[in-house]
């Protein structure tokens, strides 16, 4: 064999070794980013799992927080958890569980408030408002509860449904805790006129109303409801119900107030 016709196999034997390593290590590659698309849909998953069950209402809270339960002004209810807005009086009574945290709490604000609104200030209807803290317990944090014990402060200053409008209007994103800020929710409340005070500014510091907080969110738990938000009219959820729409609560409303 000629010397020409070795180095052409030498040459080709090297080819083909080259090309083989080069096929070992596209597959390498290939095999890492299976195993990595792997995790990221498994993370992912465990992910939509957490905030499913954040809003399932599947974990427990502590019945007790740290202070004696200090309601804030006017509420109401069997556990004293219930904060009313519009006339006592009113014949048609909606019941709403909400999370400040909770995405779908804000969607049904922002499509039912206008009709609430109008209801409570004809007299016609009385909403009786429950916060709990399912996000802090399903996704860590403390914001549901520091928003909720702002809320409850407002109360005390008379301006729940202004403070209570504002702090869904900026609702952080769910995984970001940024209602556990007290500097942020006392900023918010220049939102409201006159709500800005010492006495408020000391209560959202002081967390008056936490134990009042973890005593709702206890009753909501006993309650056995599934999630937020729970809307209740007459004994039923009609947030659960996919025919209801802002028009069909007003007739519905309108209805209790004739019969």
């Amino acid at each position: 064999m000629s010397e020409k016709n070795r180095e052409g196999k030498r040459t080709a034997r090297e080819r083909m070794a080259v090309e083989r390593e080069k096929q070992k290590a596209a597959e390498k590659r290939r095999r890492a980013l299976i195993v990595g698309a792997s995790v990221v849909c498994v993370l992912g998953l465990a992910a939509v799992i957490g905030v499913v069950a954040a809003n399932s209402g599947g974990d427990d809270t502590e019945s007790e927080s740290a202070g004696p339960v200090v309601a804030p002004s006017g509420a109401l209810g069997k556990d004293g958890t219930a904060i009313p807005v519009g006339e006592p009086g009113a014949k048609a009574t909606l019941t709403v569980w909400e999370d400040f945290r909770c995405p779908a709490c804000k969607s049904f604000e922002q499509v039912y408030s206008p009709t609430l609104r109008e209801l409570t200030e004809a007299g016609q209807l009385k909403v009786e408002y429950h916060l709990v803290t399912l996000i802090d317990n399903g996704l860590g944090g403390s914001g549901s509860r520091t928003a909720a014990n702002a809320a409850a402060c407002a109360q005390d200053a008379g301006k729940f449904t202004a403070y209570h409008d504002v702090l869904f209007e900026n609702q952080p994103l769910e995984r970001d805790d940024t209602f556990a800020d007290e500097d942020r929710l006392i900023r918010l409340a220049g939102k409201v006129d006159g709500l800005d005070t010492p006495a408020f500014r000391s209560c959202v510091e002081d967390g008056t109303h936490n134990s009042w907080v973890a005593k709702s969110h206890e009753a909501f738990q006993k309650g056995g409801f599934g999630g937020t938000p729970t809307v209740l009219f007459d004994g039923k959820n009609i947030y659960e119900d996919r025919s209801m729409t802002p028009e069909k609560l007003k007739q519905m409303v309108q209805e209790a107030n004739e019969g």
